[in-house]
């Protein structure tokens, strides 16, 4: 008699034998810790998204130039860096609105714009050499997210879930918090054509108060915990006796994913409220992160709720500053002095953020990312108030696992314009952060439509000079 499994070998071209080997391979749990392609120094991502575009000459990028310039009309389309005076001139240099001074033993430059993170310089690693593909925000910040400005892409989160599974199977692996509908929307936290079970989860939405993120319906307020239990109970042993029936003999991936989903829902029923209840968090804790205080609480609830996800164990967190518009937060054209407003809200919660982790000793394994989705401009934008988008030349900065504090790497010319020195690419940081994280960029591939895929497509390279 011809066996099942050779059937399906001989039949249709094999494709039967295909399809069973996937559900195999599915039954097995995907988030399962995996090994990395070396030795990791951080085991977790914190990424602080400012969207809309921080100024980096208002804030972290000093240039004496745009001071000693100030008003002039100059031309600044000149690739090479070149600002040019003339009667075609057409832009003016305008200088920062913030003032600058020297911080911490490293002297790093940085302006009262942010003033709680400037004092804590000797802790951060500063990349002032950065820029990336993308001139609008939608394709700027999908190309953040994604490395692509346009295709339908994994967002990184995903791709580090998909490299090293989840250290607590009772959390998502990668969660991100209040992201916004616009400007990528669900692709800035989705899988693309990797396994759904590696997409990011969202708590709450973009302006939303962050007191109300959570996981939808996490809560069952029609039945008690006992016959929660034992329904669930009840379910799994249904389940685990059609499974013991099947016509594969025990052995039905679909089945069996199944019934591994509704486990996966009860664990998280169970420990995700706890994990997102800050009431048991002491006053100076809450106070640490501007909790209850204006303009500070709804961001630096977002802060802490990143820090208790981050000791439960979840791979990588988002936490999103932005809104559901077309011009997101920091997105200044004609208005500049409103950055004011909106480094109040973060600046105290951030700093908050990295000394939490630091006392906490969290922050020798959890790599902290800071920065836009691109920089702004040197020169008024239409000679008014604000700055327009550069995508040419920026600041972020990373702290934590694996890279060196007080340091700066990297550098824009004279009027912060281009990067120009030690230059780093979005492709180049994405593969530093995935290689921090033990991922080798080029091996971490995913095969779809007859090619292998990655994050950094067939660019990027680590930076090596900011690791310790």
């Amino acid at each position: 008699m011809i066996s099942r499994r050779h059937f399906l070998q001989s039949s249709a071209c094999g494709f039967g034998s295909l399809a069973l080997s996937a559900l195999a391979h599915g039954a097995a749990n995907p988030l399962a810790v995996r090994q990395t392609h070396h030795t990791a120094k951080a085991k977790r991502v914190i990424f602080l998204f400012m969207a809309g575009g921080v100024s980096h000459v208002d804030s972290f990028d000093y240039k004496p130039r745009l001071l000693k310039d100030d008003g002039k009309m100059m031309d600044f389309n000149d690739a090479r860096s070149v600002a040019k005076t003339g009667s075609g001139a057409s832009q003016r240099v305008m200088k920062p609105l913030w003032d600058f001074k020297q911080h911490g033993q490293c002297g790093q430059w940085a302006s009262s714009l942010f003033p709680n993170m400037a004092e804590l310089v000797d802790d951060l690693c500063f990349v002032q050499g950065m820029h990336t593909e993308g001139v609008a925000h939608g394709p700027a910040t999908l190309f953040l997210h994604t490395g692509s400005t346009n295709f339908i892409r994994p967002s990184m989160g995903s791709w580090v879930s998909y490299g090293l599974g989840t250290e607590n199977e009772n959390l998502p692996a990668f969660v991100s918090i209040s992201p916004s509908l616009s400007n990528g929307g669900p692709r800035n936290y989705g899988t693309a054509f990797l396994p759904p079970v590696f997409q990011g989860t969202a708590l709450g939405r973009a302006g939303a108060p962050a007191a109300e993120a959570n996981i939808k319906n996490i809560r069952n307020t029609m039945l008690t915990g006992e016959q929660q239990r034992k329904q669930f109970d009840l379910l799994r042993s249904l389940n685990h006796e059609q499974l013991q029936r099947s016509a594969l003999g025990g052995q039905d991936a679909e089945l069996e994913a199944v019934l591994n989903s509704y486990e996966l829902a009860w664990r998280l029923q169970g420990n995700a409220p706890e994990t997102l209840d800050i009431s048991g968090e002491s006053e100076d804790t809450l106070k640490l992160y501007g909790i209850n205080e204006k303009p500070t609480d709804n961001f630096g609830r977002q802060c802490l709720m990143a820090r208790r996800l981050a000791e439960k164990g979840v791979r990588y967190i988002q936490v999103n500053y932005t809104d559901n518009s077309n011009n997101p937060a920091w997105d200044q054209h004609s208005n500049l002095p409103k950055h004011g407003e909106h480094a109040a809200s973060v600046d105290k919660p951030i700093a908050g953020l990295v000394k939490d982790l630091k006392q906490r000793g969290l922050l020798e394994d959890t790599l902290v990312w800071w920065g836009g989705e691109f920089g702004r401009t040197p020169y008024a934008e239409r000679n008014g108030t604000g700055r327009d988008h550069n995508p040419l030349g920026f600041t972020q900065w990373l702290a934590g696992a694996g890279v060196k504090p007080g340091f700066s790497f990297g550098g824009t010319d004279e009027f912060g314009h281009f990067a120009v020195e030690d230059k780093v690419h979005m492709h180049d940081m994405h593969a530093t952060i995935l290689h921090l994280l033990g991922l080798d960029h080029e091996k971490l591939t995913y095969r779809y439509a007859g090619r292998n895929f990655r994050l950094t497509d067939v660019h990027g390279h680590v930076v090596k000079e900011i690791l310790a």
